[in-house]
């Protein structure tokens, strides 16, 4: 019996020494799910962070009386109409100079100074003659009262009495010539300040210290005939040259619009002073003066210009032709103040914008702006907080509520 139960022990499988059970696994497995999807929401809210706009379409403009169309161009120059050649009244050796190219003077300001020292002489002489004919003047005065006063009484004749009274006269004018020549003196004193006669800018200095300044040519090169020149900014407009055959289709005070070599997409408002009554037998032309409607300092002598000028176009029925242009809402332009002809649209391209420059015309109807160019009708406008967005501003596009 004993036996047998030791066979069967000895048949028993021997398990060892039993082992831990090992730890679960489905946390982990979690939080690197997790870990993904944050990731992914990071991307995805990082890919739409952008400037907040909505969208606006361009129209095509309707048909708009008034609308103004070019019937005609012309290049010229700007011109100023007041400029100078500032010399002095005297001939002289240049003391002090004190402009510069590009100075701002006003209308009196001490430009330049000569040399004095003769003028200050010439003035001092002149005093001091003027001195010696008033005492003079004032000795012979007690001698004619006396001669007159025995005249009268009969101790002198008559014919001393007048040596005596022509005497006196010629003393008085004397006094009167000796007074003129203190203001000549004085007046050449003054003219050797070169002062401004008019308000503007300097733009040529033509003259040194040392050198001698003359107001007539001296027939050499080693004489100046002005010290600068003077341009009133103010006064500058355009002179185009029109072919006479088309002359008769500009008036004074026509609308117009120039555009400047130099700033080709910058058109400026513009209206015809005068047509010059003479043509140009050479060239079979009339010179027009055309002003500006604004001022710009970058607007200078002697640039290239491009003058357009303005008609009402008028259909075949008589009524306005439909306008170029399209139409955006006010809020998609920005302005520097309501009567701005000019602005700046921020054209939508995908997920970023273009800032673009355009001409604006009169409002097609309420909150709403005409453009005459730099927009095409289908255009997507954004619409939001203008001083977050600049060229190629990354933005995101919201559906209005």
């Amino acid at each position: 019996m004993n036996d047998s139960h030791s066979l069967l022990g000895q048949l028993k499988i021997d398990r060892g020494p039993e082992t831990a059970e090992p730890p679960a696994r489905w946390p982990w497995l979690l939080a690197i799910v997790l870990i993904v999807v944050a990731v992914i929401a990071a991307q995805l809210l990082t890919r739409d962070r952008g400037v907040p706009v909505t969208l606006a379409t361009a129209a095509p403009l309707a048909s708009s009386s008034g609308a103004a169309a070019s019937m005609l161009d012309a290049s010229g120059y700007v011109v100023a109409r007041r400029q100078a050649t500032v010399s002095a009244k005297i001939t002289g050796k240049l003391q002090d100079l004190y402009i510069e190219e590009g100075q701002k003077v006003a209308e009196g300001d001490v430009m330049a100074r000569l040399d004095d020292s003769n003028a200050r002489a010439s003035l001092l002489q002149a005093q001091a003659n003027l001195a010696a004919a008033r005492a003079a003047a004032e000795n012979i005065r007690p001698i004619y009262e006396r001669d007159r006063k025995q005249a009268a009484a009969g101790f002198i004749s008559a014919e001393a009495l007048n040596r005596s009274k022509a005497n006196y006269d010629a003393q008085q004018y004397a006094l009167q010539i000796a007074q003129a020549d203190v203001v000549v003196a004085q007046r050449n004193l003054d003219d050797t300040v070169v002062r401004a006669p008019f308000s503007g800018v300097i733009t040529t200095k033509a003259a040194q210290p040392g050198e001698i300044v003359s107001p007539i040519s001296a027939g050499g090169g080693f004489t100046r005939t002005g010290i600068g020149t003077l341009v009133d900014m103010d006064s500058l407009e355009v002179e185009v040259d029109v072919n006479e055959n088309f002359i008769n289709r500009v008036t004074p005070g026509q609308a117009a619009s120039v555009k400047l070599n130099a700033y080709p997409d910058w058109v400026i408002p513009a209206e015809v002073i005068a047509v010059i009554p003479t043509a140009d037998r050479a060239k079979a032309t009339v010179k027009v003066r055309v002003g500006f409607k604004l001022k710009d300092a970058r607007i200078l002598p002697e640039m290239g210009a491009r003058v357009s000028f303005l008609s009402e176009r008028k259909a075949d029925d008589g009524r306005a032709a439909p306008r170029s242009g399209v139409s955006v809402p006010e809020t998609a332009v920005q302005r520097e103040n309501p009567a701005a002809t000019t602005g700046v649209v921020y054209v939508v391209h995908g997920h970023s914008v273009e800032r673009r420059a355009v001409q604006l015309g009169a409002a097609p109807a309420e909150g709403q702006l005409g453009v005459l160019s730099g927009l095409s009708a289908g255009d997507e406008l954004a619409i939001g907080d203008f001083t977050k967005l600049q060229d190629g501003t990354k933005i995101r596009i919201e559906v209005p509520k």
